[in-house]
């Protein structure tokens, strides 16, 4: 059976997912806020006008199945260039065919660049003067957000669209297509609905892992005795059993997800705080990395309102450092679960930041004559010093009316504790410290500021 079905002849050398690129857009999988009847490619496409785009979504969505589709669609020369093996004189030889085609028959190029985000500045900047001249149709394909990666002036001759994960009922579609078609496997192998749906949660939304998986499964499939031999749960396991999840360690997905658990542990959700956290694992993450994180969320969104919280994660991280993986990652689950029950307060990242933004734009104020250190005789004989007040000779180890700010900014507030968890009785705390210095007959700037 194996022999038949990927022998010679009829393309079947090639790989599935290539042999089942779509021949029309009727054929092509997915996106239908794009591609649908009525939307705007589909009209570009139906009216022969189409224009210089980037096309930005997750790996195995079709971005180059699409542009290769609107090539042929309005019969266009598909020409096409990786970023990551080509350079400026790459691109000029590119313009230069294309320019010829263009007054040898009129026939238009479009420009295919996959993963243009790897260009650098000059690069990009080649392409703009035969986007504007209309010599090319400029279709760049990018995994990372254009705003970041991409030129402002390569971006402003564009249309940017964006690529969804393909839904499971499509890639079921996709693979059952597959299956049955003569230049796929041409009904050579059973596979249960079942199956076909695990093989497609399993693909993430990404059409060409799911059809490597049916392609490596229908070299794996079982002789049962029937008909056909059998692609089953457990010939499915042998083939996912080395897949990983997709995970762009420094990308979009990445900062997606670790925005999504922060979100989630701010949020008080424990269950999407772990779920998160778990399809980081999964796809790869360093452990270690998400510790960091959680230590960082542990003071921005709990603060004092539960100092433990910090305590915990510092040892999480120090108990991840010492087991490793994956004995260390379920102290990363108690951490994450704990943070997102723990009350939450901004108070000292919001006092932080106000703080600092305060210091970066103020003049540089001395240090009060009051709190200077005195450590040679001069300095004393300066002042340095002499009117402090030591704390812990004053009633309650408290110096009422004493100031510890520059005199300008006397009364200046930045931490307020907000009323939950701890942080409830520190504001009750500094409420009575503030009584205390409100009554006191020694105020050190009784005229000053008291905001």
């Amino acid at each position: 059976m194996q022999e038949g079905l990927f022998s010679s002849g009829s393309g079947r050398h090639q790989p599935l997912a290539a042999r089942m690129r779509p021949r029309g857009l009727t054929d092509y999988v997915g996106q239908p806020h794009l591609v649908g009847e009525g939307k705007p490619l589909r009209r570009a496409v139906e009216e022969n006008q189409l224009h210089s785009m980037i096309l930005w979504g997750p790996p195995g969505v079709g971005k180059t199945t699409f542009a290769r589709l609107l090539a042929e669609q309005t019969s266009a020369y598909f020409e096409t260039l990786s970023a990551v093996a080509a350079g400026v004189k790459d691109i000029r030889n590119a313009v230069d065919a294309a320019r010829e085609r263009l007054e040898m028959n009129g026939q238009e190029t479009l420009l295919f660049v996959d993963e243009v985000h790897r260009f650098n500045k000059s690069q990009q900047d080649a392409f703009l003067p035969h986007i504007e001249e209309g010599t090319v149709i400029f279709v760049g394909a990018t995994t990372e957000n254009p705003s970041f990666e991409l030129n402002s002036a390569l971006l402003s001759r564009t249309r940017v669209y964006v690529l969804r994960d393909l839904e499971e009922a499509d890639l079921v579609a996709l693979l059952r297509r597959a299956l049955e078609a003569e230049d796929g496997l041409n009904q050579a192998v059973s596979v249960s609905d079942e199956v076909l749906g695990m093989m497609a949660r399993a693909a993430d939304g990404d059409a060409r892992r799911a059809l490597n998986s049916l392609e490596v499964g229908a070299d794996l499939a079982r002789d049962e005795g029937g008909e056909k031999p059998v692609i089953d749960e457990a010939v499915l396991g042998e083939v996912l059993q080395t897949s990983l999840r997709r995970f762009d360690k420094g990308g979009d997905v990445f900062y997606d997800q670790i925005s999504a658990l922060h979100k989630s542990v701010r949020g008080s959700d424990p269950d999407a705080a772990l779920y998160w956290m778990c399809r980081m694992l999964d796809g790869g993450c360093d452990p270690l990395y998400i510790a960091r994180r959680l230590v960082r969320i542990a003071s921005e969104d709990i603060g004092n309102a539960d100092p433990r919280a910090l305590s915990l994660g510092m040892e999480g991280w120090q108990v991840q450092e010492r087991l490793g993986s994956p004995e260390g990652e379920l102290t990363l689950a108690q951490v994450v679960t704990y943070l997102a029950l723990a009350p939450k307060s901004i108070g000292v990242y919001r006092a932080f930041n106000e703080c600092m933004a305060l210091v970066r734009k103020d003049q540089d104020r001395p240090v009060p004559v009051h709190l200077r250190n005195a450590p040679t005789k001069l300095m004393k004989e300066q002042g340095y010093g002499a009117e402090y007040r030591y704390a812990h000779d004053e009633p309650e180890a408290f110096a009422a009316g004493e100031s510890y700010m520059p005199e300008a900014l006397h009364g200046t507030r930045f931490y307020e504790p907000e009323p939950r968890g701890l942080e409830q009785k520190l504001a009750e705390k500094r409420a009575y410290l503030d009584r205390l210095n409100a009554a006191s007959d020694r105020q050190r700037y009784p005229e000053g500021n008291n905001n």
